[in-house]
């Protein structure tokens, strides 16, 4: 009788603890209020652990099917040969960053010039803005990078490399940039706009209390993802012999052959990159959250 008690208690104790990890997996896994079904946020906020758990864990599986992927070649890579080119990376890893970093700013700056040419009541500067976004936006960035080094850049005496990759970066984004601003700006309610000039609001004063804080919180995600795309695009600089951070990899990797190890450490310092964006680009959605 003894023995079929201590049973019933193990095996309760079996299911206890199974209901209490299928419950904290299950908890893990989701991110929903439990009576409406729907996305809670503010469960995250109470528990930012769980958001790093669940982040570790999908970075983990990650990890592990490639790691996977090369046991099943039986590839084992070696990076040993890192610290022998740290100054070459070191100095690629930089010149990434001065690229990207003057292309962001230019990029953006041509981007609202280019939004408010195309909202403008002059007819040619709607049509001057609309021939530059349809045709950057229609053809491939490596095409434009020769096209405009090779024959523009020659054209102009444009013969530092490194402002030329800039000023191409810049004029390609500076496309995508155009439109979202533009699309921020077109998706107020225009009602919004006519009550500020109803109560007296100035131009600049409907500018700053209406219009830029709703497009700071629609652009903003937006933006980001594109200063983002910046920072991968330059690697085609490559292709006029700016030796940025893809092209110090692939000279690394000529000369030891080490051609899989090169690029997985180069995705690893594009995500070092990207990800400090995309941290930016939350807080400042927080900063200038506008509830319309």
């Amino acid at each position: 009788m003894k023995k079929d008690s201590g049973s019933l208690k193990m095996g309760a104790e079996r299911i206890r603890s199974g209901f209490n990890a299928r419950c904290l997996w299950s908890w893990l896994l989701t991110d929903e209020d439990e009576q409406s079904g729907q996305p809670d946020a503010s469960d995250v906020r109470r528990h930012p652990w769980k958001e790093a758990a669940s982040f570790a864990a999908a970075a983990a599986l990650v990890v592990a099917f490639f790691w996977y992927s090369l046991a099943q070649i039986d590839y084992r890579p070696d990076f040993s040969f890192l610290p022998d080119f740290r100054i070459r990376i070191w100095d690629g890893f930089l010149l990434t960053i001065g690229v990207s970093a003057a292309a962001m700013v230019l990029s953006l700056l041509l981007g609202i010039l280019s939004a408010a040419a195309k909202l403008s009541r002059v007819l040619l500067l709607r049509d001057l803005s609309s021939l530059y976004v349809v045709f950057i936006r229609g053809t491939p960035l490596i095409m434009q990078i020769y096209l405009f080094f090779y024959l523009v850049g020659t054209a102009w005496g444009v013969d530092d490399r490194f402002w030329a990759g800039v000023i191409i970066l810049s004029v390609f984004e500076g496309a995508y940039i155009s439109e979202i601003i533009r699309g921020s700006y077109l998706s107020i309610d225009p009602a919004q706009i006519e009550s500020a000039k109803a109560v007296g609001f100035t131009r600049l004063q409907q500018l700053r209390f209406v219009i830029v804080p709703q497009m700071a919180a629609r652009t903003l995600p937006a933006l980001a993802g594109q200063f983002a795309s910046v920072i991968k695009d330059s690697s085609l600089l490559s292709m006029i012999s700016v030796v940025e951070l893809t092209q110090a990899m692939r000279e690394v990797s000529a000369v030891n052959l080490k051609l899989v190890e090169c690029y997985l450490f180069l995705g690893v310092l594009y995500l070092i990159l990207t990800l400090p964006v995309a941290l930016v680009s939350r807080l400042l959605e927080k900063r200038f959250r506008y509830e319309g």
